[in-house]
This record gives C-alpha cells, structure tokens and sequence, in this order.
C-alpha cells in the first residue's frame, strides 16, 4: 500500500509548501487582526454614550460658561466641559441643577470651591497662595534663557581667537612638518 494510505492527510512536495505556506498567511493574517484590535481597544474603551442636553439650549449654553472655568477634580488637567469623567458628568449635572433652582454663577462657584477647594477653579485667582503658580512660569523662562545666554558668551569667549603666543607656537609646529 503507498504511504499516503496510511498517513491520512500526508503532503508530500508541491503539497505541502502550499500548506506551509497557507498556515504562514493565516498566521500573519491572525497577527494583523490582533494588532488591529489592541489599537482600536482603547479607543472602543473611551466611547461613552452622548450627554443629554437640558431642554433648553440657553441653559445648556450657562452650564458650559461655567464648567469652562472649573478644574475636572479626576483628570486635573481638562475643565469640566471637555472632561468624559463620570464625576465631571455628575458635576454639570450639579450646576445645572442650581441654575434651574435660581442659583448665580458667583454661588455655584462658592458651592463649588467650599466641597472642593480652590484647585477645582480652572483660573486660580491671583493671592499669596497662588503667586508661585502664576509667576513660576516666567521665573523659570527668565533663568532658562540667562543660562543660555551666560552659556553662549563663555563659548564665543573661548573660541575668539588665539593670543600671540599661541598662534607663534602653531606656526612653529606647522613649520616643523613641512618637509625640506
């Protein structure tokens, strides 16, 4: 009996380079849908469902002038207009809640610092606690570009020029090399 017989679903030659070749694309083709996915995870992760606006266009418009000017307490670096965070849903759903009950900006913003403090102002005001947080910006732009400026004069000190002396002792040494 041939081999093929007894080995069932034995390839031999042209056969099995195919099939070779078949499970290389397979594997490279399961690769590539395996890549796809872990790029397109985060970004199915950070769907969310669209936030319902009020009824009212002009209080929606309200809630969104003020969560510009507060800090989303969870992302710290977004406003509570731009942030998705469940929190800074929540919170603009705070806000627009007290404007529906009468409340002004100004109170909103009390009620807001009093639960989380001055860090949730997106635009801390000017005080003795907040001068570093404003002037450090600038102190550090003004010492960085004194050091480059410090740091470029030594380098244009030290590449002036030869003295006298130096450039007498590198005329001597090239003299030396020239042949007869």
């Amino acid at each position: 009996m041939p081999d093929a017989l007894h080995l069932p679903g034995a390839l031999h030659g042209r056969g099995a380079r195919r099939a070779r070749g078949l499970q290389v694309a397979a594997a490279r083709a399961l690769g590539m849908v395996l890549a796809l996915a872990l790029v397109i995870a985060p970004a199915i992760a950070q769907g969310r469902e669209a936030t319902p606006t009020a009824a009212d266009p002009a209080l929606e418009a309200r809630v969104m002038t003020i969560a510009e000017e507060l800090r989303c307490v969870v992302c710290q670096n977004e406003t509570l207009a731009a942030s998705q965070a469940d929190l800074a849903r929540d919170l603009r759903a705070q806000i627009r809640l007290q404007l529906q009950q009468g409340r002004t900006r100004e109170e909103i913003m009390d009620f807001m610092v009093t639960r989380y403090g001055e860090f949730v102002l997106y635009r801390p005001p000017l005080q003795a606690t907040t001068l570093v947080l404003w002037t450090g910006p600038f102190v550090l732009l003004v010492l960085a570009s004194g050091w480059l400026v410090l740091g470029a004069g030594r380098r244009r000190r030290a590449a002036d020029g030869l003295t006298a002396d130096e450039l007498r002792r590198v005329q001597e040494l090239l003299d030396e090399r020239r042949p007869g």
